[in-house]
């Protein structure tokens, strides 16, 4: 008997077909990649799978030996849904920066202490700490965590309810070089104990264990073979960007007028008496387009919170924003204004529930969110920015609903509605397939050739940088290894 039986599901949500007359059999013993590019239908069926998701039509059976010590499936996302220590509030975006707020989160090593369920089982506390690299972190608060980190964390808790099978949606992204490295033995150690791995990802990378690889493209599968005989995709070929909107769009940009937009002299940020960032000496000009590089926890995140007014640390260092030092006078809201902000934490704590031009009219606003009247200008103008970045079909819809494609350019447009003098792109390619990757940076490209924008750009892959990148940093636990011109 199979381990799961999909057999001709069809799902539908808001009028749309999600999946399409879609069947797969899983085999014991095996464990499946599903490919396919962003919006393909790969996290829906993985909800469908744990049960999150009911199709209209069709049939999913999970057979599970009895009797199991643990939870049958268990599905790892891109989000996750954090409590503070009363476990009625969910946590907030600048939560991570005040320290006093953050006391009100329990630390990685009371988190995963919380998840046990069962002490007799494969897994327990010390074995997924050591695993996923998590004695450093065991003190740290989980608010404090970056993304990279967070995903580690989960992870962990996941194999704590010992599950039958787990399914992972695109575990790679957010990990930094060494994780990666790291993550085929990862996933053998995880399979050894018998646990059954269903993936998606993009297919370019397949780690050594999966068995199998199922395809899909616009909610179907359309090819399954053994992995050692599936081809990954072709190197895609980016297309040019569309500059018809846009061009008119970006007229509207001035080159800054300041001598300095970021300035850091011997700056140093501590959490409970840890150093985050010692010695920073750092100088962003305008027109500069730096690279930001460095491991899950070098320092990162806390640098980019410096600068965009998030860090209430600042006012205790000596760093200059747009030739006006830090406490001088200017509230946040005047840094906010002039920066243009993406990261995959901020779009963590990002109302969902929102519609795409709800959320790049926001950009006006610096607010998470449209939490007032929509303005009919302001609205039109958020429109053609949908419509610039050819996801305009998704103008009525919410943002949880997007394809990850729509949802990083509909919050690409929100930071650049308002021709901020500098745009921060944190990770801001997670969940594109590379192609999709090809063109945003090809977008990024586009934009700075037409406007001069300042630019600092986080990634963890070097050869996936925009073109227009002529400098750049590398954190290295906290300080800074290296600072080079391209």
């Amino acid at each position: 008997m199979a381990l799961i039986k999909v057999d001709n599901i069809t799902l539908r949500m808001q009028q749309h077909t999600l999946l399409h007359n879609l069947s797969l059999t899983v085999n014991r013993g095996e464990h499946w990649l599903i490919a396919g590019s962003s919006g393909s239908g790969k996290t829906i069926l993985l909800n469908v799978l744990a049960g999150l998701l009911k199709p209209v039509s069709g049939l999913v059976a999970i057979n599970i030996e009895k009797p199991h010590q643990g939870r049958e499936i268990v599905l790892v996302t891109a989000k996750h849904h954090f409590k503070d220590t009363t476990n009625t509030s969910n946590l907030y975006y600048q939560q991570r920066y005040n320290s006093q707020d953050a006391d009100q989160t329990v630390t990685v090593l009371q988190y995963l202490q919380s998840m046990i369920t069962d002490t007799t089982g494969t897994w327990n506390v010390d074995r997924v700490i050591d695993l996923l690299m998590l004695n450093k972190l065991a003190d740290k608060s989980l608010i404090k965590l970056s993304n990279g980190e967070t995903k580690r964390l989960r992870l962990a808790s996941a194999l704590l309810s010992h599950p039958a099978i787990l399914l992972l949606d695109d575990p790679l992204a957010g990990l930094d070089y060494d994780t990666q490295l790291r993550f085929s033995s990862l996933l053998e150690e995880i399979t050894h104990s018998g646990i059954t791995i269903i993936m998606a990802g993009s297919g370019f990378e397949i780690p050594s264990v999966i068995t199998h690889v199922a395809v899909m493209e616009h909610g179907n599968i359309v090819q399954t073979s053994p992995a050692d005989e599936f081809e990954p995709p072709q190197q895609p070929k980016a297309s040019a960007a569309s500059l018809g909107l846009l061009s008119d769009l970006l007229q509207q940009y001035k080159i800054s007028s300041y001598e300095q937009i970021v300035g850091m002299q011997n700056v140093n940020i501590k959490y409970s008496n840890v150093d985050v960032l010692s010695d920073i000496n750092w100088s962003v000009i305008p027109g500069d387009r730096w690279a930001l590089f460095g491991h899950n926890g070098a320092g990162k995140s806390t640098l980019l919170s410096l600068i965009n007014g998030d860090n209430p640390q600042a006012y205790a260092n000596h760093i200059i924003l747009f030739d006006r030092k830090r406490g001088s006078g200017e509230s946040i809201w005047e840094i906010k204004k002039k920066i243009g902000f993406l990261s995959p934490e901020f779009y963590q704590y990002f109302p969902t529930d929102q519609t795409a031009l709800q959320v790049v009219e926001s950009g006006y606003y610096d607010t998470q969110g449209l939490f007032r009247p929509s303005q009919p200008a302001k609205a039109a103008k958020a429109l053609e920015w949908l419509k610039a970045l050819q996801i305009d079909q998704y103008a009525r819809h919410r943002l949880k609903n997007l394809p990850a494609s729509a949802q990083r350019l509909c919050l690409l447009a929100r930071a650049l509605i308002k021709s901020p003098d500098l745009i921060i792109l944190d990770e801001p390619c997670q969940g594109l397939d590379k192609q999709q990757r090809m063109q945003f940076n090809q977008l990024i490209d586009a934009i700075v050739e037409k406007t001069g924008l300042t630019l600092i750009y986080v990634t963890h892959y070097i050869h996936e940088l925009p073109d227009c990148i002529n400098k750049v940093i590398t954190l290295q636990n906290g300080r800074i290894h290296n600072i080079e011109k391209k």
